[in-house]
C-alpha cells in the first residue's frame, strides 16, 4: 500500500473511499437486476416502465449541482453519509413499493442520493488522489465498476436460492449499510467546511472536461442500450447472446479501472486519455465496419477497455484546475457527462431511425477520435 505524503491521510481513508464507490456501484447494479421483478409486481406496461425509469434520471440531474453545493460547504464526509444511507433506504423501498406512485416517488428519490452521492464520492476522490504521490483514483472507479458486478451477480444468486424480492433486497440493504458505516466510520477526510460560493457557472476548462465527459458517457451509454439490439439486428446473433456484448465491455473496463493508477504512473495521464479514446474509437469502428457477431464482441470489449480510465483522468484534471472550487468544478462535470448517458440512447435512436445502428456507432468514434485529439491539444 502506498504512503500519502499528506499525513492527514492514511491508506484507510482510500479504502473508505473505495468503499463507497463499491456501495455505489453495487446499488445501481441491485436495482437492474430488481426491474423484471417489480415490473411483473405492479403490472406494469413497457411505456409505462420507460417513463419511471426517466425518474432517476432526473433526480440525478436535480441534486448533482446540489451535491456539488452541500459538499463545498459541509464537506464530503456529511454528504456522502446522508445520501449513502438515503439512497440504500430508498433502494428497499423500491422493492417494496405498493403502487406506481409510490415507485415513482422511490425512483425519484433514488437517483437524486445516486446522483449527489456520486458528486460527493468524486470529490472525495480526487481530495485523496491529491494527497498520494501516485496515480490511486483508477482504482476507486474500478470498485464502481466492480460494485456493479457484484451487484448483478449477487442479487441473481439470491433469487436463484428462492428468496423473494423483498427478503433479497432486506439482505442487500442490510450488507451495503454495513458497508457505508464502515466508509463513514473509517474517517473519511475533508469532513470540514470549505471556503467559496455555493455556485459557478461552468467555464473554461471545467466546461471543456463536461463536454468531452459527455461524449465518453454517451459512448458507455450506448453499449447498455444499443449493443444487444446491434448484435442480434445488424449482425444476425441469437437472442440468447443479447448481453454478451455489454458484459464483454463491462468485464474489461473493470479489469482496466482497476489496473488503471499503474498505467497512469508509467505514461502519464494525457496519453493514457489519448490512447484509451483512440481504442474506444477503433472499438465502435470494429463493431460497426466488420459483418461479424465475433467483431462486434471484439469491438465492444476494446471500448471497455479504452474507456475505462478516461473519466477518472479527467476528474484528476479537474481536481487541478483553479478557475471554480473543486466541489462545484466535479459537479459541473458530473452533470454535464451525466446528460451523456441520458440523452446517448436516445440520440443513437433518433440517427439509427434516419439512418442505421451502423451510421450511429460511426459518428460515437469520430467523437471518441475528436476526445483523444482535444486532450493531446489542449492538456499538456
Amino acid at each position: 500500500m502506498q504512503t500519502p505524503r499528506d499525513p492527514s491521510v492514511s491508506a484507510w481513508n482510500l479504502n473508505a473511499t473505495r468503499l463507497v464507490f463499491l456501495v455505489a456501484g453495487f446499488a445501481g447494479a441491485t436495482w437492474a437486476a430488481m426491474v423484471p421483478l417489480v415490473k411483473a409486481n405492479l403490472s406494469l406496461s413497457e411505456s409505462t416502465l420507460g417513463l419511471l425509469l426517466l425518474y432517476i434520471g432526473g433526480g440525478s440531474i436535480v441534486m448533482m449541482p446540489l451535491s456539488g453545493m452541500l459538499t463545498g460547504k459541509f464537506g464530503c464526509r456529511k454528504v456522502i453519509g446522508v445520501f449513502g444511507f438515503t439512497m440504500i433506504v430508498s433502494l428497499y423501498l423500491l422493492a417494496v413499493a405498493p403502487s406506481v406512485a409510490a415507485l415513482a416517488c422511490s425512483l425519484l428519490l433514488f437517483g437524486a442520493m445516486l446522483g449527489g452521492s456520486e458528486v460527493a464520492m468524486n470529490v472525495q476522490s480526487v481530495q485523496v488522489q491529491n494527497a498520494f504521490p501516485r496515480p490511486v483514483i483508477s482504482s476507486c472507479h474500478g470498485f464502481f465498476s466492480l460494485g456493479g458486478v457484484l451487484g448483478a451477480g449477487g442479487m441473481s444468486a439470491l433469487f436463484a436460492c428462492g428468496l423473494s424480492l423483498n427478503t433479497a433486497a432486506l439482505a442487500v440493504v442490510l450488507f451495503l449499510a454495513l458497508l457505508m458505516l464502515l466508509s463513514v466510520c473509517g474517517a473519511l477526510p475533508y469532513g470540514q467546511k470549505s471556503q467559496g460560493p455555493l455556485w459557478v457557472r461552468p467555464r473554461g476548462i471545467v466546461l471543456l472536461i463536461g463536454i468531452l465527459c459527455f461524449c465518453v458517457f454517451l459512448a458507455e451509454g450506448a453499449m447498455l442500450d444499443w449493443s444487444g439490439v446491434f448484435l442480434i439486428e445488424q449482425r444476425g446473433a441469437p437472442h440468447s447472446h443479447a448481453g454478451w456484448g455489454y458484459a464483454a465491455f463491462s468485464v474489461t473496463m473493470t479489469i482496466g479501472r482497476l489496473t488503471g493508477d499503474r498505467w497512469v504512473h508509467t505514461i502519464g495521464a494525457r496519453a493514457v486519455v489519448f490512447v484509451g479514446a483512440a481504442l474506444g474509437c477503433a472499438g465502435y469502428a470494429l463493431a460497426a465496419l466488420l459483418p461479424w457477431e465475433w467483431a462486434g464482441l471484439a469491438g465492444f470489449a476494446l471500448v471497455g477497455v479504452g474507456l475505462s480510465n478516461v473519466v477518472p483522468v479527467f476528474y484528476v484534471m479537474t481536481g487541478k484546475q483553479k478557475e471554480m472550487p473543486l466541489s462545484l468544478a466535479v459537479a459541473s462535470v458530473s452533470t454535464i457527462g451525466y446528460l451523456g448517458i441520458l440523452a446517448g440512447p436516445a440520440i443513437v435512436g433518433f440517427v439509427a431511425q434516419g439512418t442505421s445502428l451502423i451510421f450511429s456507432f460511426l459518428l460515437i468514434a469520430l467523437s471518441l477520435l475528436a476526445v483523444a485529439l482535444i486532450a493531446r491539444v489542449k492538456f499538456r
